[in-house]
């Protein structure tokens, strides 16, 4: 035996060998699996399964509304394992079409096979949607992502739905639309719990303003951007920083995958405004803010954004046009103050008014000037003869 006939024969037992591995490999109908696309053919797409060996996939269920493939050879896509016919695997994204038969669609209500059907009309109750030749009922609470204000606007589309009763062998199928979606949001969210995580920044986009703050798509699920945590500074009305559509980065500062609460900040990406705040307002230094809260016990003025004073109302006493400050003063008005102290680990800074400020100098340089304390207080020298 020469050495060409043993590599024919080892060749040819290593085929041998594949091909029974190809045999015994064996899929359940309804079975989803992950595959890679090998080729595009005309009407097929022929998908990888393993060694040699190739599933057939019909080309027109990844193609647009103009007829153009949606997928190209490399691309991995999951699809559902439909049968076997002369040696051939057929797989499917969803049932549809002529596909949809009675056969078919009970197969995909007991393998949770996605089935794709027209929405014919409104009737009590829901929907009648068209499946091949079949008809079935979708309910109101079972159309889309969540209920809108004009059901009417799904009539006439082609969805997705899942078949969730099938009764009197087909003459009775109730399907889900909305069924679709959340399991499209269990395998996202599955995803993101493996990607995102605490103290971590993300991109996304802001979906919606509300006066508590701004919801923001970080890619097909939604985090809360509370308006406490757009900016140091004050915010009154939201739209005046933020618009729908608009691009942010944000940190993730809290992620409860119980309730599926996911919190933001723009705010923490800001330079923390204290650091070095007893170096900028040094005491006794003059400086111009703005009031921006006014309480009974005092004003809360804004040095820079995130950096507010208090004026204790003791420090308003003196002020010639009103001791109440709910009267004299008014939110957004600009006031001259004067630093009185800083504590940065207290994150506290206590002002005067400028006014206030000049009396007190005023008086402090009076008291400690070489005036006769008699000549100031002309009870002094009455105290003084009664002491001697």
């Amino acid at each position: 035996m020469d050495n060409n006939q043993n590599i024919n024969e080892e060749e040819n037992f290593a085929e041998m060998f594949e091909n029974s591995l190809l045999e015994m490999e064996s899929f359940k109908p309804g079975q989803q699996i992950e595959t890679q696309i090998v080729s595009i053919s005309g009407n097929t797409i022929f998908l990888q399964l393993s060694g040699k060996s190739e599933g057939i996939l019909d080309r027109e269920e990844l193609t647009d509304k103009e007829g153009n493939c949606t997928v190209k050879e490399g691309e991995t896509i999951k699809v559902f394992f439909l049968s076997a016919k002369n040696g051939e695997k057929h797989f499917t994204t969803k049932i549809s079409g002529d596909k949809a038969d009675n056969s078919a669609l009970q197969n995909a209500y007991s393998n949770g096979i996605p089935v794709e059907g027209h929405v014919e009309k409104e009737i009590k109750g829901g929907f009648e949607i068209r499946v091949g030749g079949t008809r079935a009922f979708c309910p109101y609470s079972q159309m889309g992502k969540r209920r809108v204000e004009d059901a009417s606007e799904y009539v006439g589309q082609n969805l997705t739905f899942k078949i969730i009763e099938y009764k009197e062998n087909g003459r009775n199928i109730l399907v889900s639309n909305r069924a679709i979606h959340e399991e499209e949001r269990r395998k996202q969210l599955d995803g993101f719990k493996e990607t995102l995580k605490e103290g971590e920044i993300i991109h996304g986009v802001v979906a919606a303003l509300r006066n508590f703050g701004a919801f923001v798509d970080l890619g097909g699920i939604q985090a809360l951007l509370p308006i406490s945590e757009i900016s140091r500074k004050r915010i009154d009305d939201i739209a005046d920083v933020l618009t729908v559509g608009q691009e942010i980065d944000a940190l993730i500062i809290s992620l409860d995958w119980q309730t599926e609460r996911i919190s933001l900040s723009l705010k923490a990406l800001e330079a923390d405004p204290w650091d070095g705040a007893a170096e900028r307002y040094p005491v006794g230094s003059k400086q111009e803010g703005e009031v921006v809260r006014i309480a009974d016990f005092g004003l809360f003025v804004s040095l820079e954004p995130g950096l507010d004073g208090l004026v204790h109302v003791s420090e308003l006493k003196d002020d010639p046009r009103d001791s109440n400050p709910q009267r004299a003063y008014k939110r957004g008005q600009s006031i001259a103050v004067v630093i009185a102290s800083v504590d940065e680990g207290a994150r506290r800074i206590s002002l005067k008014t400028a006014a206030k400020a000049q009396d007190d100098e005023a008086q402090g340089q009076f008291m400690g000037s070489d005036v006769d304390s008699e000549t100031y207080n002309p009870f002094a020298s009455l105290l003084k003869n009664k002491k001697s």
